[in-house]
């Protein structure tokens, strides 16, 4: 029941004397799992050769949506080989004739993320010795930093720390689901001060906007806390026109760090190519999967534009994330909300390692995880919304 991690036969003899027959798809099952604040969503491929492969879609709050992309998509995989990852990734994207956005991307992400663990499985090596081999040795992550007070957040940060943590990360701060730009700089401003005085220059500081400001205001918080150096400022602007980035880009001091909500690497076109980024923010859970992050990566390596992937999620996210950034030769940071091993430990028993703020390579075959089926049913999806924010004024702004 649960998703092997042992190394199996990739084919079986052809009967017929017409050489090895290739493994087939023969079942997928969606598996979203309540993890007591939140919903994850899961995906698991079957073969006929008893190897399984687990994948994660990342777009949050629609769950039962990307269920619903890949009951449509089934049909389709049954009966195909998944070492054909690339055609199976055209097949899913392009099969729809409408092109695949976020919701058909992100279910097109967690089966393409099982397949290459399925590939990885059958050749008894890690994901990351298929994307090319180790670029490096362990990859630096930052945790969420929580806050309901600028003491408090310092407090948490300290904390972190301590337990080894090299990066701090939090986010713009909302006043009982009321965001006003002035006064949520002005608070920013202050954390900003308060931490580097806390921690020094030693402890890197991500900062995240996350799409809730407007270009002019974004450039304003940027100019307020530039002299506390941080290591990027993620999501100045909302993403549906990235064309304002430019106007951004010009007036901002700091590094910036885009592309959480892009869908594919057409949606990065731009911030790539004119250098509107600093920092890669993709999601394997949205973009379409290791298929089409690595083409992402390597367009970034053109534009000396570093990785920071975006990993909210789960345990399986956390694993496919990092084999793509130990194989890249450009990685800035992986986001890691809370150290691997803490969260859904029945449902990912084995999870990957992690050592003084560095998540370290598996040596497992395929993703390196254990992921336990039955565990995961008994954590049935609860249907949750994600929070709102709104103005003073009652007007709706994000979140």
């Amino acid at each position: 029941t649960g998703v092997q991690t042992c190394a199996l036969p990739i084919s079986a003899p052809d009967t017929q004397g017409e050489g090895v027959r290739p493994v087939k798809i023969t079942n997928i099952e969606c598996l979203p799992v309540w993890g007591g604040a939140r919903n994850f969503f899961f995906v698991v491929v079957d073969t006929d050769e008893g190897i399984s492969g687990v994948g994660e879609g990342g777009l949050t709050g629609r769950e039962l949506a990307m269920q619903g992309v890949v009951e449509h998509l089934k049909p389709h995989l049954i009966g195909q080989d998944p070492f054909r990852t690339e055609h199976l990734w055209q097949l899913m994207s392009r099969g729809g004739f409408f092109p695949a956005q976020n919701i058909a991307t992100s279910a097109i992400s967690a089966i393409d993320i099982a397949l290459w663990d399925i590939k990885g499985k059958a050749l008894n090596r890690p994901v990351y010795d298929l994307l090319g081999g180790l670029c490096r040795d362990k990859v630096v992550c930052y945790p969420h930093v929580q806050r309901p007070s600028v003491e408090e957040l310092v407090e948490n940060a300290q904390k972190h720390v301590e337990e080894g943590w090299k990066f701090v990360r939090w986010g713009l701060h909302e006043f009982g689901g009321i965001l006003e730009p002035t006064a949520s700089i002005k608070e920013a401003t202050r954390e900003f001060a308060a931490l580097r005085k806390a921690l020094g220059d030693s402890v890197e500081l991500c900062f995240d906007i996350h799409t809730r400001l407007d270009p002019a205001d974004s450039i304003r918080l940027g100019r307020a806390v530039a002299e506390f150096d941080p290591f990027f400022l993620e999501d100045p602007i909302r993403a549906e026109s990235m064309q304002s980035l430019r106007l951004v880009r010009q007036h901002m001091q700091s590094p910036i760090a885009v592309g959480e909500q892009f869908a594919s690497k057409w949606e990065f076109r731009q911030v790539i190519e004119e250098e509107l980024m600093d920092f890669c923010r993709i999601d394997l859970g949205i973009c379409g999967g290791l298929t089409e992050a690595k083409k992402v990566a390597g367009w970034c390596e053109t534009h000396y534009i570093k990785l920071a992937t975006h990993n909210p999620l789960g345990p399986v996210s956390t694993a496919a994330c990092l084999h793509l950034n130990l194989a890249s030769p450009l990685v800035g940071v992986q986001e890691q909300p809370r150290r691997p091993g803490t969260s859904l430990t029945d449902v990912i028993p084995v999870q990957v390692p992690w050592e003084a703020g560095y998540l370290l390579p598996p040596t497992a075959p395929g993703l390196g995880i254990v992921f336990d089926r039955e565990a995961a049913r008994k954590h049935p999806f609860q249907m949750r919304e994600l929070p709102r924010l709104s103005r003073l004024d009652g007007s709706f702004t994000n979140w």
